[in-house]
C-alpha cells in the first residue's frame, strides 16, 4: 500500500537499479521522477534563474535536430577518439593524455585553454569562450575513467547496432564531445567563423572545466570547480542521463565516508585467551550501531563497505576497521549524522576507538533554481519533440559541489545508455542528436 501511494504522489518508477538509490522513500522504490507541479518547499538558497524562453520553437527545434542528425558520425568519432585515449584517474600521464587532446579540440573553437596543474592526479582543464553578456554558463565535467589502463583490450570502443561501447564510453567522454559539437554548432547559428578555425561566435559567454579526479573523490579539483562555480549563472553537469529515457537528474544525495578503527590487545588464542582485547568483536559492535543510523524516511543510509582485522586465525585480534559510506538527502541531517558517527564510543571499555573522514560532497537537492533550470530543458526537449523525465539519484557528482553553494545546476545532460562502471558500459548513437540540440539550446537560454 505504502509503496502505491509513494508511486501515485511522486510518479515514481518501481524497481530501478540499486546503485541509483535516490529517493527518501527508498525501502520502497529505488528512484523517482517528481510529479508535474511540483515545487520544492522552504526557503531556496539558490540566486534566481532566468525564465526567458528558449530560443528553439516549432520548426526551428527541427532544423536543429536536423543539423545533428546530419553530424552524428562526426559525433561517434569524437567520443570514439576520447574513449581510445585510456585514462584511469590514477594515471596523471595517461590522464593529462586525453586532457591535451581535449584541449586541441576546444582550441579549434576558438576557446582560450588554460590548464591548472596537479601533482598527484591529471590536470584539470578550464576552457574560456567569450560572449555578449555578463556572467558565462559552466559546462562541467571530468575526463577521469574507473578503468586501468589495457581495459581497451578486453572492452574494446566498437559499435554493436545502436550501441558505442568501451571504458568511459558514457561516464563520461560522451559529454565531453556533447560539449564540443554543441559549442561548434552555436558558432555556426551565431557567426564570427573564419575558415577551419572558429573563433567567439558564442551567443553568451561559456566556461568549460573538465577535471581530471572526479571519480576517487575530487580532492585536487574542488577548489576550482567552486570557483569557477561562484562566477557562473548557472552550471550544466555533463555527467551520464538517467536510464535509458534520458532523465535529467535534478537531485543527488551527498557523500561521506568515514573510518572506523579499533586497537585491542594481541593475545594466543589458545594459551592467553583471556589476555586479549578482540578488536574484532568490538568492531562488530559497532558496525551493528552504525547501521542503526539509517533512516530510510530521510534518505539517510550508511553502508559498512569494507572491513580488515587479524593477522591469524591463533591469535585475538589487536586491531580492526571499517570504512562506511553515508548517503544524506538532505544538507540539514550533515551535521547529525556526523555527530552521530563521531560519538561512538567502545563497548569494551579496554578497546580504543578512532573515527575519521566526514561528508565530502553536499547534496544537490531541488531547489527553485534546479527545478526551473530543469523547467527550461523540458520546454526546448518538447519543441525537439519529447517529454524530458527528471530524476532523483543516490551517487554524487562535482554537480554536489556547484548546487552546494546555491548555483543553479542541471545534471545528467551527457551521454543516453547503460552500464557505467561496468563491462557492458555503452551509450545509444540514437540518442545523440537530440541530446547535443538540448545542450545547445540550454547555453543560449540560461
Amino acid at each position: 500500500m505504502a509503496s502505491r501511494l509513494i508511486a501515485s504522489r511522486f510518479r515514481c518508477v518501481i524497481g530501478a537499479p540499486a546503485d541509483y538509490l535516490g529517493c527518501p522513500f527508498a525501502s520502497y522504490i529505488d528512484s523517482f521522477y517528481f510529479r508535474k507541479g511540483f515545487r520544492p518547499e522552504g526557503p531556496s538558497i539558490v540566486n534566481s534563474v532566468s525564465r526567458k524562453a528558449p530560443t528553439d520553437s516549432g520548426a526551428e527545434a527541427q532544423r536543429r535536430l536536423a543539423y545533428f542528425s546530419a553530424r552524428r558520425d562526426e559525433m561517434v568519432s569524437t567520443i570514439r577518439e576520447l574513449v581510445e585515449i585510456e585514462s584511469p584517474s590514477d594515471n596523471k600521464s595517461a590522464v593529462d593524455r586525453v586532457a591535451e587532446a581535449v584541449a586541441a579540440k576546444f582550441s579549434r573553437l576558438g576557446g582560450e585553454v588554460r590548464f591548472h596543474r596537479a601533482k598527484d592526479f591529471g590536470n584539470h582543464l578550464q576552457v574560456n569562450f567569450g560572449g555578449k553578456s555578463a556572467k558565462p554558463v559552466l559546462l562541467l565535467g571530468h575526463y577521469d575513467t574507473v578503468y586501468p589502463l589495457g581495459t581497451l583490450a578486453t572492452m574494446p570502443c566498437r559499435i554493436e547496432h545502436n550501441k558505442l561501447t568501451g571504458p568511459g564510453v558514457l561516464d563520461m567522454k560522451s559529454g565531453i564531445a556533447l560539449m564540443l559539437h554543441a559549442l561548434a554548432a552555436l558558432q555556426d547559428w551565431h557567426g564570427g567563423l573564419q575558415g577551419k578555425e572558429r573563433h567567439g561566435g558564442l551567443p553568451r559567454p561559456v566556461t568549460v572545466l573538465l577535471v581530471s579526479d572526479e571519480e576517487v573523490g575530487s580532492d585536487s579539483s574542488r577548489a576550482i570547480t567552486e570557483a569557477m562555480a561562484n562566477k557562473a549563472a548557472a552550471v550544466l553537469v555533463l555527467e551520464p542521463s538517467y536510464g535509458r529515457q534520458g532523465a535529467v537528474k535534478t537531485a543527488r544525495k551527498g557523500v561521506g565516508e568515514y573510518l572506523v578503527k579499533v586497537t585491542g590487545k594481541a593475545s594466543h588464542a589458545g594459551l592467553d585467551f583471556g589476555k586479549g582485547v578482540n578488536a574484532i568483536l568490538e568492531l562488530a559492535r559497532q558496525i551493528e550501531k552504525t547501521s542503526s543510523f539509517t533512516d530510510l524516511k530521510k534518505g539517510l543510509t550508511v553502508n559498512v563497505g569494507i572491513v580488515s582485522g587479524g593477522s591469524r586465525t591463533n591469535v585475538v585480534p589487536a586491531d580492526a576497521a571499517a570504512q562506511v559510506d553515508v548517503r544524506i538527502a538532505r544538507i540539514k541531517d550533515a551535521a547529525g549524522i556526523d555527530k552521530k558517527m563521531r560519538s561512538l564510543r567502545p563497548f569494551n571499555r579496554k578497546c580504543k576507538i578512532e573515527i575519521t573522514g566526514g561528508i565530502n560532497r553536499p547534496p544537490m537537492e531541488r531547489t527553485t533554481g534546479v527545478a526551473a533550470l530543469y523547467a527550461q530543458a523540458a520546454t526546448i526537449a518538447r519543441d525537439l519533440g519529447w517529454k524530458l523525465g527528471e530524476a532523483a539519484v543516490g551517487g554524487g557528482s562535482d554537480g554536489n559541489f556547484t548546487a552546494g553553494l546555491g548555483i543553479p545546476t542541471l545534471d545528467g545532460l551527457g551521454g543516453v545508455g547503460d552500464g557505467a562502471h561496468a563491462t557492458h558500459e555503452h551509450i545509444l548513437i540514437s540518442e545523440l542528436p537530440r541530446r547535443a540540440a538540448l545542450i545547445a539550446g540550454l547555453i543560449e537560454a540560461v
